[in-house]
């Protein structure tokens, strides 16, 4: 993809390209820390289901899930392809203007500290609320996953667009990316690993513009 020419950004081919590489993305990044979410959904229909109707019901909780994600990877996906055309992103697709690169890590780490973020933290971090008002089936499985999915953009991607100052396909920030993400989830304290990943960023953010200056 980085060595696709400026006239060829928005082929039908690029925009499949960019969409497909954000989707497994995506995925990759986001379904291990939603792996103990997915235990408990199993756990709690083999209560009241037969064991295949309880697989069944995991598994369109994370399509539901994914489907989310996919949203997010199409508008992802459109936002590379505007900034590849505006020769805003570099060979390795990562923002050229530092000062649009240091506005993005401060906003994300801003965002980190606010009282949404840790609004749709808490409803990403405990699905229980959700499973309560499951009425059983697939379509209530798929739409028990869409919304922890919805609640999960809502709570991280901000934290995704940092991908774009680092570089969109840049494997070891896309792993320690995934990695705050789990941390964030899964730890006993929900409100100091954000507030450790968005201090670090607006500091960061900071000292890209004093390097910029």
């Amino acid at each position: 993809m980085p060595g696709m020419s400026m006239g060829a950004v928005w082929t039908l081919w690029s925009f499949a390209a960019a969409f497909g590489m954000w989707t497994v993305m995506m995925a990759a990044m986001m379904l291990p820390s939603f792996a103990p979410t997915l235990r408990v959904v199993a756990a709690s229909n083999r209560e009241l289901e037969r064991d295949d109707s309880a697989i069944t019901s995991v598994v369109f909780v994370a399509i539901g899930y994914l489907a989310a994600w996919t949203g997010f990877s199409l508008l992802a996906a459109i936002a590379q392809l505007a900034l590849r055309s505006a020769m805003a992103l570099s060979p390795a697709l990562a923002l050229v203007d530092r000062r649009i690169a240091a506005a993005t890590l401060i906003a994300a780490g801003v965002y980190e500290l606010t009282p949404f973020k840790g609004a749709c933290l808490s409803r990403c971090r405990s699905p229980f609320s959700m499973l309560l008002h499951s009425k059983g089936g697939v379509a209530s499985a798929f739409r028990i996953g869409l919304e922890h999915g919805t609640s999960c953009v809502a709570c991280c991607w901000p934290l995704m667009l940092v991908l774009f100052v680092v570089g969109v396909m840049n494997i070891p920030w896309v792993i320690l990316l995934a990695v705050a993400v789990a941390v964030e989830r899964l730890a006993p304290a929900e409100r100091w690993p954000r507030r450790v990943v968005g201090v670090g960023l607006v500091i960061w953010g900071a000292l890209t513009v004093a390097r910029g200056l």
